[in-house]
């Protein structure tokens, strides 16, 4: 495997963090040309001078004189805001682009990695959830091939490999049940931020916790999986696999199906997908099966967890559906981390939002920014009747 040259957008968050471990297992395999962040100004500096990268993005203006002033001593090129990431992650020293920002501020500067015709190892999901026909297309027509990094989307692809090209029969999606799991509904309605940011099994950000908690990050995975693997929403089955070993299975149509397994550590995809096609050692646990026990699996509960039914309506309404689905999300799940609004307000106010919103089957990329705005503005009116 020949050095690549990477690019982190997100750096300073989960995915970012752990994508940074695993390049301190293999200097010799990569080389770190750009590091972007929101607003975490410091530890996007020590970043930048541990890995050497060549340039920097603080999304956020105002802390822009802050890294320029501890970076540009040490010849870093330091840029500030959206516009500057999506200049920068089409120069001739990136390879690969990693896109682990959180949510709908990923689509942008994907869209211009894709466009420059790097490959894409693709963390946000929330890309593929709002504009996947457009971004799949992208995909083809600049020979930009994207690679999951989600655990559940890395082991479809992985199993894939193995199989020669034969056509899928169905997808089995596998979610840990998220805290609530065995919980009764009326417990689940009284649950606290605190509660819900306890995941059994994956050490996440905030977003994808609670996300993971409503089963909405499934949902999420559910539409994203239908992009990366062209196939259809009914052919993708959610199954509860509390233990998170088994990542997914894929099931083919003589009825054979293969599974990819593992403990849960989001470095062994994220690996996968910036060395593809080639496998490196790393530095994990590793599976004895011996001590493993038992795997079981049972089928979710859309009543007890409606976020999941509410993404397979969007799916196959099709259109800028799950775009207004996860604007909605967005402002949902941010107002319950802020304590402003409870637990089932979350799927509330996005049914509302999905019915208060001018539904488009053929949007164009225009459409989909312009349903975002009005999808999340929609929402935010919609949160007022649901806070405490």
């Amino acid at each position: 495997m020949e050095k690549r040259r990477i690019a982190i957008l997100g750096s300073t968050g989960s995915i970012g963090r752990q994508a940074l471990d695993v390049v301190r297992q293999h200097r010799d395999m990569f080389d770190v040309e750009l590091l972007t962040a929101n607003n975490s100004s410091r530890l996007l500096i020590e970043q930048a001078l541990e890995f050497g990268a060549n340039s920097v993005v603080i999304c956020n203006e105002d802390k822009y004189d802050e890294v320029a002033d501890a970076l540009q001593p040490h010849y870093v090129k330091v840029f500030a805001g959206m516009d500057s990431v999506c200049d920068l992650v089409g120069g001739d020293n990136i390879d690969i682009v990693l896109t682990a920002m959180v949510g709908f501020s990923g689509l942008e500067s994907t869209i211009a990695a894709i466009k420059a015709g790097k490959t894409i190892a693709l963390a946000n999901k929330e890309t593929l959830v709002a504009a996947g026909e457009i971004v799949t297309r992208l995909s083809r027509e600049c020979n930009a091939p994207i690679i999951p990094v989600d655990s559940e989307h890395s082991a479809i692809f992985q199993c894939l490999q193995g199989a020669h090209g034969a056509p899928l029969s169905k997808i089995h999606l596998t979610a840990s049940g998220g805290p609530f799991r065995t919980w009764e509904k009326e417990k689940i309605a009284m649950v606290t931020r605190k509660e819900a940011l306890n995941h059994p099994r994956w050490n996440m950000g905030q977003k994808v916790t609670i996300d993971s908690a409503t089963m909405m990050n499934k949902g999420l995975e559910v539409i994203e999986a239908r992009w990366l693997f062209g196939t259809e929403p009914e052919k993708i089955q959610v199954v509860v696999h509390p233990q998170s070993i088994i990542h997914s299975m894929v099931e083919f149509e003589d009825g054979a199906v293969i599974a990819q397994l593992g403990h849960p550590d989001m470095r062994e995809p994220i690996q996968y997908a910036l060395s593809y096609p080639s496998r490196l050692s790393l530095d994990n646990r590793k599976l004895d099966f011996a001590e493993l026990g038992e795997l079981t699996f049972h089928a979710p509960d859309t009543d007890r967890f409606p976020a999941l039914g509410l993404a397979y309506e969007a799916i196959r309404t099709g259109g800028n559906m799950p775009c207004i689905m996860n604007a909605a999300n967005e402002v949902a799940v941010d107002a319950f981390l802020q304590d402003r609004t409870g637990f089932y307000d979350i799927s509330g106010i996005i049914g509302e939002t999905m019915a208060g919103v001018d539904f488009v089957r053929e949007p164009d990329l225009d459409t989909i920014f312009a349903t975002n705005r009005e999808a999340t503005a929609k929402a935010r009116d919609i949160l007022k009747r649901h806070l405490r």
